[in-house]
């Protein structure tokens, strides 16, 4: 086998990264431990051109897995020669990044002629920005625009903060985009951004009701220098950048995955030390501005009573714990709030979430950002993985986009208001 692994090195190295024409993602079922093994040292290899979409090796969950065109033969050779079950998910992931890119072209267009904000579209930062400072001046009563401090290249990073007045009120955090390719969690948030103020505005119940009691802050882009270059057209792959972009100590890997860079059992398992791994940790805990930042201001605001987190993709709705299997002192609170958060959102659309831990529904992580808040008291701790199951993952269409935040924002209304409900 390790005679194979050489082979199957050798010829991914030749890989080109200018196009993905050809790539496609495979869903791998392990059945055995010795399956697993296998996984995990393809996942060390680097230098073979694999892009591991999801991670968490068990036999339980597959693993989705970016192949290049030029390893395709190779892999899926290696993969019968140890038995290893897998499917084809994406056949072509260049033909999803050329409709993707057309569809902004033409949604550009559109909104250039209607000059109004299409939220069934991806956007880049600067519009969201833009987006901000008008959702700002058109509610100015309730909504402020709250810089928590500047990113590793130096760019703002926003909250907009949802109040009806008073000073460290009790808060409800909600994050999106840790995770620059995950770009449904950012669209999704923008949509529920707006759909708070209009509920306000409205009298809709149950945000009047919420906001009588509790503020919420909402970070629509928690990694802004990593969804920048995921906005980079000049070679497709920065589409799928997930770090961040800090320099490491490997100069040619640059950035960290900041859900793994939170002081909550750092540099445990399920986070790596490699600098060119796709959940490399960092150097230390919160080593990363971007994390500091939010870390920095949530303790100094120190009344907050939820914190979740927006990513994609999976359909999970997850509470702590991640970097280990053992129950959280109220995970059964925790367990019943999230499988009614998941009802709320199956009734729009029909979406179904599984729900459980972290650990025990998606993978092992530490250094993740909702095993810090909990750590740091705030009980009702969630990470949502919104659309889709694999279709198109990442990559999801933006017609999607809308249904998407619809049914996520029943879900953060259930929560919020179970919040509001039980005190603590």
């Amino acid at each position: 086998m390790r005679l194979y692994l050489a082979v199957f090195a050798l010829l991914a190295a030749v890989h080109c990264e200018e196009l993905l024409n050809g790539d496609q993602v495979l869903r791998i079922q392990a059945e055995s431990e010795d399956h697993i093994q296998v996984l995990k040292e393809l996942e060390k290899n680097v230098d073979w051109g694999l892009d591991f979409w999801t991670h968490g090796f068990s036999i339980e969950r597959p693993v989705d897995i970016r192949v290049p065109d030029t390893s395709l033969f190779a892999f899926k050779d290696f993969l019968r020669d140890n038995n290893i079950t897998f499917t084809v998910m994406i056949n072509n992931v260049q033909e999803l990044l050329d409709r993707e890119r057309a569809e902004m072209v033409m949604n550009a267009e559109k909104k250039y002629k209607t000059k109004g904000f299409n939220f069934a579209a991806y956007h880049n930062l600067e519009t969201i920005y833009s987006f901000m400072d008008s959702l700002v001046a058109s509610h100015p009563d309730l909504i402020t625009k709250v810089k928590i401090g500047s990113t590793y290249e130096d760019r703002p990073m926003y909250a907009l903060k949802f109040s009806t007045g008073g000073e460290k009120r009790p808060a409800v955090w909600i994050d999106a985009g840790i995770h620059a390719r995950e770009w449904v969690s950012h669209a999704s948030a923008v949509w529920i951004a707006d759909r708070i103020a209009l509920d306000f505005k409205d009298n809709r119940a149950p945000v009047p009701s919420i906001l009588s009691k509790m503020d919420i802050f909402l970070m629509i882009v928690a990694n802004p220098d990593g969804y920048v270059f995921s906005h980079l057209t000049e070679r497709p792959i920065h589409r799928l950048w997930r770090k961040s972009r800090s320099v490491t100590s490997n100069p040619k890997c640059l950035g960290v995955d900041l859900n793994r860079n939170w002081d909550a059992e750092f540099s445990g398992p399920g986070a790596s030390d490699d600098p060119c791994g796709e959940d490399y940790r960092g150097p230390s805990a919160q080593s990363e501005i971007e994390v500091k930042n939010i870390a920095d201001f949530i303790m100094s605001h120190g009344n907050f009573k939820s914190f979740m987190s927006l990513h994609a993709y999976s359909q999970l709705l997850m509470y702590p714990y991640g970097f280990n299997g053992t129950n959280a002192p109220d995970q059964p609170e925790l367990h019943e709030v999230a499988t009614q958060a998941s009802k709320a959102l199956n009734s729009w659309h029909g979406t179904i979430y599984k729900v459980g831990s972290i650990f025990h529904t998606i993978e092992q992580a530490s250094g993740a950002s909702v095993d810090w808040a909990y750590q740091r008291g705030i009980k009702y701790s969630f990470a949502f993985e919104l659309r889709d199951t694999g279709k198109y993952g990442f990559l999801l269409p933006a017609d999607q986009i809308v249904s998407t935040a619809r049914e996520t924002w029943l879900a953060l209304k259930y929560i919020m208001q179970y919040v509001c409900e039980h005190p603590y």
